[in-house]
């Protein structure tokens, strides 16, 4: 049984739990949900692992960054977590947003070392291939900001507050995008604004990147990108499953990620 656990990270107050015995594995989420997510999964490895499953700041019960944060925020957030609990080497299961983060700690000396084996699923951080829609979105976007540019500072982000939370500005958005609020929102923006493809190369730790077939969220073309651009990457789709593999083929899924750790 996991109790709620929390340190302190750059203003951050951050849940965590650890359950089980044995050599660690780290499990990150993805964004918009928090560790429950992944306990169904952990409490399978618990018997042989220590399953640490952090909230990260904004999700679950975890607080929110006191300022927008970036990638490389939420990566030393995780580097300061293992530090906390004195943890120098670990396996990983990350899904989502949790696999952007592994991209940047992965890709960095200084904290590639305290990873062994990496397993994403569904992991993001490559550029998307954008549709016409898309780009239409954005340049109304950019048509309906102009006209706030030559007011003073004060005027403008009044302003700019106001459009925001119109139905027409809010239909341009992503539903993840629309959801937030706050430093959140911003957090949001810097997170999809950065791509990871100059991190591939950097990467040498063992990484499986197991994908769901269906995934229209990081769609498999992405886990392909990851394969090729990491030396030690090895690619396993699982059939009828989407963007939570774990939970569309629990079975399945913890069958391979057993195989690899």
């Amino acid at each position: 049984m996991s109790e709620d656990l929390f340190f302190d990270y750059l203003g951050a107050r951050v849940r965590y739990r650890s359950t089980g015995a044995g050599k660690p594995v780290l499990f990150l989420h993805g964004w918009g949900v928090d560790s429950d997510t992944l306990m169904p999964l952990a409490s399978h490895f618990s018997g042989e692992h220590t399953c640490i499953l952090p909230d990260l700041p904004g999700f679950g019960l975890s607080g929110e960054p006191p300022v927008a944060w970036t990638i490389d925020d939420y990566a030393g957030c995780i580097q300061a977590l293992l530090h906390h609990l004195e943890v120098t080497r670990t396996d990983v299961i990350a899904h989502s947003f949790g696999g952007r983060v592994m991209l940047k700690l992965c890709s960095r000396p200084d904290t590639a070392v305290l990873f062994d084996k990496v397993l994403i699923t569904g992991g993001a951080g490559m550029k998307p291939k954008r549709p016409l829609k898309f780009y239409l979105k954005k340049y109304f976007a950019k048509t309906l900001k102009a006209p706030f540019a030559i007011l003073p500072g004060n005027l403008r982000e009044k302003g700019l507050g106001r459009l925001r939370q119109t139905g027409l500005w809010r239909s341009l958005g992503s539903s993840d995008y629309s959801k937030l609020s706050g430093v959140m929102r911003e957090t949001f923006v810097k997170s999809v604004s950065e791509f990871l493809e100059p991190c591939l190369p950097e990467i040498e730790n063992e990484v499986l990147l197991l994908w769901g077939k269906n995934d229209d969220s990081t769609p498999l073309y992405q886990a392909q990108r990851m394969e090729e651009g990491i030396r030690n990457a090895a690619l396993v789709v699982i059939d009828d499953a989407g963007h939570y593999a774990f939970i569309d083929q629990p079975a399945k899924f913890r069958m391979i990620a057993q195989a690899f750790f």
